[in-house]
C-alpha cells in the first residue's frame, strides 16, 4: 500500500512538471494491473495514462477496465488515439465495449475501423446480447486433418502472432466444419510425419454462438480448458471464447445475482459510480412491491381479528421470522445450485422431496424449542394460564407448518421463474420472506384456531 502511495505521488509530480517522457517510461515498465491501480487512484488522469502508454500495453490496460472508466477515457482521448485503440482492441473486447455504448456512438466508432475490423465488429454485434457470439474472437488457428506435424508447426510460426491463443488448435474439414481440437502439447511431442487425423480423439467440447453466456460459464467450469470453439447450427466454426472473457462474465453474473438476491435490480455500473437517483430507482421498485405485499398482513389480521388474543399477537414475530428465514435459506441455496449447474429444471421433484424432509425436520426442531419456551415461561410466570399446553402445541404445530411451507416456497420459486424464462435470482430473499410472512400468518392463525378453538371462542 505504501509503495502504491509513493507511485501515485511520483506520477503526480511528473504530470505537474510536464515530464511526460518520464511518465511514459514508468508506465511502460509497470504490470498491467499496476497501471489499473494508478487509474483507480488518479481517475482524472486515466486518459493521459492510456494516451502515454505504447499502444500494445494501452490496449491491455483498457481491456481490463470497467465500462464507466472506459467510457470516460474515450471521451477525453483525441480522435487519432481513439481510432488507433479500437482498431488494436481484440474483437471480443471491442464487441463487449461497443455493446455497452449508445447506438449513435457505436456507428461513429465503427466508421473508424479498418474494413476488415469493421466486418468482424458488425458480425459479432449481430448476435443477441448476452450470447456466446458476443464473446467470441475470430483470431484462432485452424489446421486440416491431412496435414503432418511439420506443416502444422510452420503454420503456427506464420500465423501464431495473430491468434488469441495457440494453446489449442482447431481441426476443420474442407467446408469449415469443426472436427476436433488438439492441444499444442500433443503437437509438440508428436513425430514430425504424424498426420493431424491420427491425433484426433473425438472428445470435442464446443459452444453454440446463440447459447447464453451463463451456459458457457458452466461449460468452462466443468471442463479444464483455456478456450473453447464456437460453432453455428451447421457445425461451422465461427470463433473461440477464451477463459479471460468467461471470468469477466462469471464475475458480472455473480454480482447481478447477489444484488437480486438482496432485493434490488442489478446495477449497470459500480456502486460508487451510480447516481443517487439511479440507485433509488433500482431499489425503489422492489421496496414498493415488498411493501404492498406486507400490506396483505393487515387483511389477514383483519380476518382473524375476533379470534386474536394478546398472546397470539405477541408470538406472531416468532412465526413470521421462522418462515421467512427458512424460505430465504432455501431460495439462496437453490439459486446458487442453479448458477453452479448443480441443479436443473428436471431436478425439481428431487429438490421438492429433499425440502419436504429438511423443512419437516427443521420445523420439528423449532417447534420443540417453541413449546419448551412456553413451558419455561409458564413455570416462572404463569402467563398462559390453564391453556398453556394448547398454546404450546399451537406454536409448535405452526412452526412445523410455516417452516415446511417456507422451505417449499423458497426452493420451488426459482424453478418456476426459470421455467417462465426469468432469472431465478429474482426470487430474492426479501421477496420470499414477504411471501412466506403473509401465507405463514394464515397457517399460524388457522392452526391456532383449530388447537385453541375452545379458548378463543
Amino acid at each position: 500500500m505504501e509503495e502504491l502511495e509513493m507511485q501515485v505521488e511520483l506520477v503526480q509530480q511528473w504530470i505537474e512538471a510536464g515530464e511526460i517522457s518520464e511518465l511514459q517510461k514508468f508506465l511502460n515498465e509497470q504490470n498491467i494491473s499496476d497501471v489499473e491501480e494508478l487509474i483507480d487512484e488518479l481517475p482524472e488522469h486515466a486518459a493521459l495514462f492510456i494516451e502515454t502508454l505504447n499502444i500494445n500495453r494501452a490496449v491491455h490496460v483498457f481491456s481490463i477496465l470497467d465500462f464507466p472508466t472506459q467510457e470516460r477515457i474515450f471521451k477525453k482521448l483525441p480522435a487519432s488515439k481513439v481510432r488507433e485503440l479500437i482498431n488494436e482492441l481484440p474483437p471480443d473486447d471491442r464487441t463487449s465495449f461497443f455493446s455497452e455504448l449508445k447506438g449513435d456512438v457505436v456507428k461513429h466508432l465503427i466508421i473508424m475501423l479498418s474494413p476488415e475490423e469493421r466486418k468482424e465488429a458488425l458480425s459479432l454485434l449481430g448476435y443477441p446480447e448476452d450470447s456466446v457470439g458476443r464473446l467470441m474472437t475470430p483470431d484462432y488457428i485452424t489446421v486440416k486433418p491431412h496435414w503432418n506435424i511439420t506443416r502444422v508447426l510452420d503454420h503456427i510460426r506464420r500465423y501464431g502472432n495473430a491468434s488469441e491463443t495457440i494453446d489449442v488448435l482447431y481441426v476443420i474439414d474442407g467446408d469449415g466444419r469443426l472436427v476436433d481440437d488438439i492441444r499444442i502439447r500433443d503437437i509438440l511431442i508428436a513425430d514430425p510425419e504424424t498426420k493431424v487425423e491420427e491425433l484426433i480423439d473425438n472428445r470435442l467440447i464446443s459452444l453454440n454462438a446463440d447459447d447464453p453466456q451463463e451456459e458457457a460459464v458452466n461449460v468452462f467450469r466443468m471442463n479444464n480448458r483455456v478456450a473453447l470453439p464456437v460453432i453455428d447450427e451447421q457445425g461451422i466454426m465461427l470463433g473461440i471464447v477464451t477463459i479471460d472473457d468467461i471470468l469477466w462474465v462469471a464475475n458480472e453474473e455473480y454480482t447481478e445475482d447477489m444484488q437480486r438476491i438482496g432485493g434490488t435490480e442489478a446495477l449497470d455500473e459500480p456502486y460508487l459510480d451510480v447516481s443517487i437517483f439511479h440507485l433509488v430507482k433500482k431499489r425503489g421498485g422492489w421496496l414498493i412491491v415488498l411493501f404492498l405485499g406486507q400490506l396483505l398482513t393487515f387483511n389477514v389480521l383483519k380476518y382473524y381479528e375476533d379470534r386474536l388474543t394478546t398472546i397470539l399477537v405477541l408470538l406472531m414475530p416468532v412465526i413470521m421470522s421462522s418462515g421467512g428465514n427458512s424460505g430465504s435459506q432455501a431460495s439462496t441455496l437453490i439459486i446458487q445450485a442453479m448458477a453452479m449447474g448443480e441443479v436443473t429444471l428436471r431436478d425439481w421433484w428431487l429438490v421438492m422431496r429433499r425440502e419436504i424432509l429438511s423443512g419437516l425436520f427443521l420445523g420439528l426442531i423449532l417447534g420443540t424449542l417453541g413449546f419448551s419456551r412456553i413451558s419455561v415461561d409458564q413455570a416462572f410466570t404463569g402467563a398462559y394460564g390453564d391453556a398453556w399446553v394448547l398454546y404450546g402445541l399451537a406454536i409448535a404445530f405452526s412452526l412445523v407448518g410455516v417452516v415446511l411451507w417456507g422451505s417449499l416456497v423458497g426452493a420451488m420459486l426459482p424453478f418456476v421463474l426459470r421455467k417462465l424464462g426469468a432469472d431465478p435470482a429474482s426470487s430474492s430473499a426479501p421477496f420470499v420472506s414477504t411471501l412466506v410472512d403473509v401465507t405463514g400468518l394464515i397457517i399460524y392463525f388457522t392452526i391456532a384456531t383449530l388447537v385453541l378453538g375452545g379458548v378463543l371462542l
